[in-house]
C-alpha cells in the first residue's frame, strides 16, 4: 500500500482560545484529536506550522471595523462577541492562526509539498459573517482560503463541501452571487442558524451554484452515503472544480451532544473516500479539510481518524457502498427538481 504526502496543520496556540469552562467548543476537542494523530499517524504526516494571516488576507472577507473589534479583545480576559460566542485574551491569536493555517495548507497543496491537507485548527469558521461572530466562529476560515486561492492561483472553480450538521450560513452568504465558488451543504435545518433551505440556490451570477440539502434529524450512514454518492458525484463531474475545500464538522455523529443524528464514524470514512475518488476524476484537484464542529471528544477523534485513514493511504480506492435508501432517493429527486432549471450540475 502506497502512502502519499498528507499535510496537517496543528499548533498548540489553537488551544489558547478559551471560551469558558462549560462551553462545548473547548480546547479539549483538539487535544483529543492531536493525541489520536500522535498514536495512529505520527510517521505518515507532513506537519505544517501555521503563520498568522495578514491583515490584507483577513479583510478579503471581514470588514475593518470587525477586525478592529477582534483585536481589541486582546486587552480583556473575557469578551462576549455573540450570545454563543465568547473569547479570552488570546483568542484573537488562535483565530488569526486558524486563517493562516488554511492559507498555509493552500500554498502547500499548490506547491506540491503535500497531496492533501487537514487543518486541525480552532475556532471554527463557517458561521462567521463579514461583520459579526456567531455559532462559535470568529473568522470565516474557509471563505478566506477560497478567496485567497482564487486571487493567488487564478482559480475559476472552487468547490466547498460542508458536511457539518449546522448550515454554513456565512460561507453561503459570502459566495451567494459568485459562480467561482460552488457551495454544497448537507445539514439539519431545525437547528442554528436556521438557514439553508432547498430554495436558497444563489442569485445573479451565482444562481444554481448554492446547493443546500436539508437532511432528516435521524439521518443514518446509508442515507448520507447515498446522498453524497448521487448528488456530489454529479456536481463534481459537471462543475470540474480546481480545488475542493471541506468544512469538516463531525457534530452529526450519533454521540455528539449538539447533533445526534444516527451517523457513525464510518460515514466519514466513506465520504472522504468518495471525495478523493472525485478529486481523481477531475485531474486530481487538491483537497483541503478544515475542522468545524464536533463536540464529543471521543466521537470527534474517531471520526477524524476515519478521514486520515483515507488521506494517509490516498492511493487506496474502494467501491463506495451501494446503499439504497428510500429517504435518500426522495432527497435526490427533490434536489434535482429544484436545480434542473439552472443546469449548473443537473444536465
Amino acid at each position: 500500500m502506497v502512502a502519499f504526502k498528507v499535510g496537517v496543520v496543528r499548533d498548540t496556540r489553537y488551544l489558547e482560545h478559551k471560551p469558558g469552562l462549560i462551553h462545548p467548543e473547548s480546547p479539549s476537542r483538539l487535544r483529543s484529536v492531536y493525541r489520536m494523530l500522535d498514536r495512529e499517524f505520527a510517521d505518515k504526516l507532513v506537519y505544517l506550522e501555521p503563520q498568522t494571516a495578514t491583515l490584507e488576507q483577513i479583510e478579503l472577507v471581514h470588514t475593518p471595523g470587525y477586525v478592529k473589534l477582534i483585536l481589541s479583545t486582546a486587552e480583556r480576559d473575557f469578551t462576549t462577541l455573540a450570545s454563543d460566542t465568547f473569547v479570552s485574551s488570546k483568542s484573537y491569536l488562535s483565530a488569526w492562526l486558524a486563517v493562516g493555517g488554511c492559507i498555509k495548507g493552500i500554498d502547500a497543496l499548490f506547491s506540491d509539498q503535500v497531496r492533501t491537507c487537514f487543518c486541525l485548527c480552532r475556532p471554527p469558521g463557517h458561521h462567521a459573517l463579514t461583520h459579526r461572530a456567531g455559532g462559535f466562529c470568529i473568522f470565516n476560515n474557509l471563505g478566506i482560503a477560497a478567496k485567497y486561492a482564487i486571487q493567488k492561483y487564478g482559480l475559476e472553480r472552487v468547490l466547498i463541501v460542508d458536511w457539518d450538521i449546522h448550515h454554513g450560513n456565512a460561507i453561503q452568504d459570502l459566495f451567494y452571487t459568485d459562480n467561482r465558488v460552488l457551495y454544497f451543504s448537507s445539514h439539519y435545518m431545525g437547528w442554528y442558524p436556521n438557514t439553508g433551505d432547498w430554495e436558497e440556490t444563489g442569485s445573479l451570477a451565482g444562481k444554481g451554484y448554492n446547493v443546500n440539502i436539508p437532511v432528516p434529524k435521524d439521518l443514518d450512514d446509508d442515507d448520507i452515503i447515498h446522498i453524497y454518492r448521487e448528488a456530489l458525484t454529479r456536481v463534481v463531474k459537471k462543475y470540474k472544480p480546481q480545488l475542493i475545500l471541506v468544512a469538516a464538522g463531525f457534530d452529526a455523529h450519533k454521540n455528539d451532544p449538539l447533533g445526534r443524528t444516527k451517523l457513525t464514524e464510518k460515514a466519514y470514512y466513506w465520504l472522504t473516500q468518495l471525495i478523493l475518488q472525485l478529486s481523481d476524476s477531475v485531474r486530481s484537484a487538491p483537497v483541503l479539510f478544515s475542522l468545524e464542529g464536533g463536540y464529543d471528544n471521543y466521537a470527534l477523534a474517531v471520526s477524524v481518524k476515519e478521514v486520515f485513514a483515507n488521506l494517509a493511504f490516498a492511493g487506496r480506492r474502494e467501491r463506495i457502498p451501494a446503499t439504497n435508501s428510500v429517504r435518500a432517493m426522495e432527497v435526490i429527486e427533490k434536489l434535482q427538481s429544484i436545480h434542473s432549471k439552472y443546469g449548473v450540475w443537473t444536465k
